[in-house]
């Protein structure tokens, strides 16, 4: 068996008085895939940290093989010292890598070469960072949550890129299809200590389940030995006359392993707070648009929402995802038509951005308001440390400020702000972003329970497929489609992936400001080369097709029946609208790939 190319053996590290790491393990061989999975807190970013070298243990050894090579990608990238975007990648390439590669990067994730990297969005970010540690092709990547702030087309884009690549791979994820769909083994971080399965992420959670059933039944054993004993102490003959030291010894060995014993966290126990029901209609939105400049937002959109839809909204970044958010929930007033909410609303809204916190202010602070102790859950007073346990907060946590809070704890501390308010209609912008999936699991049962309306973005396919019964996505030029079911179904239903519906990138500050005379700088390539957006939509629209082909085909046999007219006129008109719409997006679908391989043909000649 070839030796691994990283090695971490007895990683041991304290935060204070707790061990964080205590004997954790990992091994990267060539070429493999592992998920690095835990509860928010466990250490995941520290170990990661640890193996990347940029942080010591207090104990264990770390053992990297000469000559490998070995890139980090943080949460949050460090960009100082960089006046452009590309000397940002470039400076992650090593002595023999080809610069090529990071100017291909860039082009191929949509970034500016030339644009500060301080003026970049989240999205932005996130991406020139991956472009900066896929450039070199190392052999180890080491990935802390490469899917935050990318859109869906992004995120598809990366699957592929690095499902075709030889690099071995550590990934932190809480986007279950992302893991599902890459890892091969998994790597379990709990309470200090790591457990490796060789299996991918969709079998992961089943082992686990068996490894804590078997830690109980150990647990519920060890119980029953210590009960025996101090029978024996109090009641024995024995043991009152004599007192057998060893089995005095071994009973305060015992005792003293149940004290010790490591035990699984508890799990948050989050239930939204629900005001009385709102009407039938909970939102109505007629012919409304919106326009920034000369671009569209939103063009003509009708939207009925009633009491218990639980609704869906997608799109690449930039277009248009919060901005139609706040049009449909009063937030932002159209340019034109109107939008009507509903009799008895009250509504909860998680925003995406978390800035609006004051970071000196302790977690107890937030959440009661400040100047008590209790937090209002529903109208009901709590008092602030048991409400706080509920979202995984120990109650030593109460008076630590939120700048030293991790992304996950301000993650779970802004859903114990939206759920403590009584509502019938709950807002989220981005709620998945940085949850661990355990908690991911908590927030899908409460949706799953809550009784009334949610209208959600997200860019996690399996949270929409697992909560939403309906998706709006952009079809461009501020024109969006609502599709039944959750995202998978939309995209059968749409033929297509969203790639199609990003928007041209908005003219930049720095481009106004720079003077008319000066020429563009001449592209870096002599020719023009697919765009990944171009690339993607090749290799999926053959099987879009494929399905357009297959629906088309149920619904004209459903047609070819010689009765079905006098039988049944509405199904027949039905079916024969349906057919055209298929009919017409397959012809569309075939346009586009046709197009796209007459260019690569081109490109390549």
């Amino acid at each position: 068996m070839a030796p691994p190319l990283l090695a971490l053996a007895d990683i041991r590290l304290r935060l204070g008085t707790q061990p964080l790491l205590d004997g954790a393990e990992l091994a990267v061989g060539r070429g493999e895939r592992l998920a690095l999975v835990g509860r928010n807190g466990s250490g995941k970013s520290t170990l990661l940290k640890i193996a990347a070298g940029l942080v010591e243990s207090d104990g264990g050894t770390r053992f990297l093989q000469p000559g490998a090579t070995l890139r980090y990608l943080p949460q949050e990238p460090d960009f100082s010292g960089h006046a452009t975007v590309l000397s940002y990648v470039e400076a992650g390439l090593g002595p023999g890598d080809d610069h090529y590669q990071a100017a291909r990067y860039v082009e191929e994730l949509s970034l500016e070469p030339e644009a500060d990297p301080a003026n970049l969005s989240g999205g932005e970010a996130r991406r020139a960072a991956l472009a900066r540690v896929l450039a070199p092709a190392p052999d180890i990547l080491l990935l802390d949550e490469p899917t935050n702030h990318l859109d869906l087309p992004t995120i598809e884009w990366l699957e592929s890129e690095l499902a075709q690549g030889r690099t071995a791979l550590v990934l932190i994820s809480h986007d279950r299809r992302f893991l599902g769909r890459l890892a091969r083994a998994t790597v379990w971080l709990d309470r200090g200590i790591t457990r490796r399965a060789e299996v991918g992420f969709d079998k992961f959670e089943a082992w686990r389940d068996s490894v804590y059933e078997q830690e109980e039944r150990e647990a519920h054993k060890l119980d029953r030995r210590i009960a025996a004993e101090e029978h024996w102490v109090r009641y024995g003959v024995t043991g009152r006359r004599k007192r057998n030291m060893r089995r005095m010894g071994e009973l305060a060995s015992m005792r003293d392993a149940r004290r010790t014993a490591r035990r699984a966290t508890g799990q948050a126990a989050m239930a939204a707070s629900e005001a009385d029901g709102s009407g039938k209609l909970v939102i109505e939105a007629v012919g409304i648009g919106k326009s920034f400049g000369e671009r569209a937002i939103v063009s003509d959109l009708s939207l009925r929402i009633h009491r218990g839809d639980r609704l869906g909204i997608i799109g690449p970044n930039g277009a248009g995802k919060t901005t139609l958010l706040n049009l449909l929930t009063g937030a932002l007033a159209p340019d034109t038509g109107t939008v009507r909410l509903g009799a008895n609303l009250e509504m909860a809204t998680l925003e995406q951005r978390r800035d609006s916190l004051d970071p000196e202010a302790t977690l107890a602070e937030t959440l009661t308001g400040g100047g008590s102790d209790t937090v209002s859950v529903g109208g009901v007073p709590r008092h602030v440390v048991s409400y706080m346990g509920d979202f995984l907060f120990p109650p030593e946590m109460a008076r630590t400020p939120l700048r030293v809070l991790s992304g996950g704890e301000r993650a779970r501390l802004m859903l114990a702000l939206a759920l403590a308010k009584p509502s019938n209609l709950l807002v989220l912008d981005e709620p998945t972003n940085d949850l661990d999936l355990d908690t991911l699991d908590v927030l899908e049962e409460m949706l799953g329970e809550y009784k009334g309306t949610v209208i959600l973005i997200s860019h996690d396919r399996d949270f929409l497929d697992r909560i939403v019964d309906a998706v709006l996505a952009p079809e461009g030029q501020g024109r969006w489609l609502a599709y039944a079911g959750g995202y998978s179904d939309m995209l059968a239903q749409r033929g297509a992936d969203l790639a199609a519906a990003r928007e041209p990138p908005r003219e930049r500050p720095a481009d106004k400001a720079r003077p008319a005379a000066t020429p563009p700088a001449p592209p870096r390539e002599g020719r023009r080369r697919l765009s990944f957006s171009e690339k993607h939509a090749l290799e999926t629209l053959p099987k879009a097709i494929a399905a357009l082909e297959a629906k088309l085909a149920t619904l004209q046999a459903k047609l070819a029946d010689p009765d079905l007219y006098a039988r049944d006129r509405a199904a027949f008109d039905t079916f024969s609208a349906a057919a055209a719409q298929a009919q017409a997006e397959l012809a569309a679908a075939e346009d586009r790939w046709l197009e796209l391989e007459m260019l690569r043909d081109e490109l390549a000649s």
